[in-house]
């Protein structure tokens, strides 16, 4: 879906959201004409609109140079706002959220972009929900990976840590009851995957050409998928079900006839998961797995491990946390490394990893928080090393650092191909 159109369907719904929707809701009220007539209901809608943004500087430092043509070495230099419009009625059960989001960036078109996140309306009937619109839907529990995640599509331009998505249109109605709460979700306009462009770092050998995408489907990117949810707390445990139907989000990547990109390529999948946790005192034990078919055999893959913290650590006000999970993925080995023609590789990065790390917050007034982690493969050692460390600076500023550092540099592991794409990253934010 091309940006022209995202914005013209964000507008229909946003329309619908700010007009229809309330008109609907209120028709069974024999004054709601005669008030929004006079434009009081009116003015008090736009009195509870509430407006913030974002505005980001950031820069970001490779300090090795590119390992690929075309690629550019030293700094990147961008920026994004991220304005929110939010509304919400007296009785809290009419919500509407409009989020845009724009980034520019000196070295890299393809990384010059813009999405929207949000714009939906969600109304609450009793114990029922539904909402329509573009929305952002997180699952999972884990850390080094967030495996159940299946309903956005990752936004692959603005980090590696698949924490960034697009907004994905839907329906979503839910209920909630005394044994938990039952989601559904119904999907269309799929959303592909973004990547870094030809002159962009983070990228494998071939850069990806995102305007020959091919789909499995006739439908292509409207293509209707569902997903089923249920979620509950049952004592000490947070417990987590899902069923997918439709367009993977992960898309395989296709060697082009002339050799010089590789295509994605997406698939109709089925996948299954779960994620629990089990929080016990100073200890959060987390688990999430999944099955999924239609993207080569079918296959297992799981992230299992704990967190513990030590609140108030040496009698201060400091909580120091302490990490580790282990990563497994079974999917078939014989996906080619993009560009990689000595064999047969394992697709996935995350075979058989182990994941530690630490999270230190000192629960001081500016929220100052530092979490540093490693990857380290099982069969071939260390293979990427993360730190991130933030801090609020007065009541609107806020500066966050970022470093990554990858480890692994055997040709047959599918991390090998960034290992010379080390980065810092500076990000200084203005909250309005």
């Amino acid at each position: 879906m091309d940006m022209q159109r995202l914005w013209a369907g964000a507008a229909l719904l946003l329309a619908a959201a700010l007009g229809i929707a309330p008109a609907i809701a209120f028709a069974d009220e024999k004054a709601a004409d005669e008030t929004l007539a006079d434009g009081y209901a009116l003015g008090r809608v736009l009195d509870q609109i509430e407006v913030s943004a974002q505005l980001a500087f950031e820069p970001r430092f490779f300090p090795s140079g590119p390992r690929y043509a075309d690629q550019f070495e030293g700094i990147q230099l961008s920026g994004f706002l991220k304005p929110e419009l939010f509304w919400e009625n007296e009785a809290r059960d009419k919500q509407v959220s409009f989020v845009p989001f724009f980034r520019l960036d000196t070295q890299d078109d393809e990384r010059t972009h813009g999405d929207i996140r949000e714009a939906y309306f969600r109304g609450i009937v009793d114990d029922w929900e539904y909402l329509i619109g573009l929305n952002q839907v997180f699952w999972g529990v884990t850390e080094s990976r967030h495996l159940v995640n299946i309903i956005n599509q990752i936004d692959g331009l603005e980090d590696v840590n698949e924490e960034d998505f697009l907004g994905q249109p839907m329906i979503n109605v839910a209920r909630q009851t005394d044994i938990g709460r039952f989601d559904f979700f119904l999907m269309t306009g799929f959303r592909e995957r973004t990547f870094p462009g030809p002159d962009g770092r983070l990228r494998g050998p071939l850069p990806v050409n995102t305007d020959r995408v091919q789909y499995e489907s006739d439908l292509e990117e409207w293509r209707p998928d569902i997903a089923l949810r249920y979620s509950h707390f049952i004592g000490d445990i947070d417990l987590g079900l899902h069923l997918f139907h439709g367009t993977g989000r992960e898309p395989d990547l296709v060697l082009s006839a002339d050799g010089q990109t590789v295509l994605p390529r997406y698939t109709v999948i089925t996948q299954a998961g779960i994620d629990l946790q089990y929080t016990r005192d100073e200890w959060l034990w987390k688990f999430e797995g999944l099955v999924r078919e239609g993207q080569g055999s079918t296959f297992l893959a799981a992230v299992a491990g704990f967190e513990y913290t030590w609140f108030q650590a040496l009698d201060s006000d400091a909580d120091l946390g302490f990490l580790a999970e282990i990563l497994y993925d079974g999917r078939d080995e014989d996906t080619l490394i993009p560009g990689n023609r000595s064999g047969a590789v394992q697709a996935s990065v995350f075979d058989k990893d182990l994941f530690f790390g630490s999270r230190l917050t000192l629960n001081d007034i500016q929220d100052t928080a530092i979490l540093g982690g490693m990857v380290v493969d099982l069969e071939d050692g260390p293979a990427a090393l993360r730190l991130e460390a933030e801090r609020r600076l007065g009541d609107t500023w806020k500066i966050e650092l970022i470093g990554q550092a990858y480890l692994e540099d055997d040709p047959a592991n599918p991390a090998s191909v960034l290992d010379r794409d080390h980065f810092v990253t500076l990000r200084l934010s203005k909250f309005f």
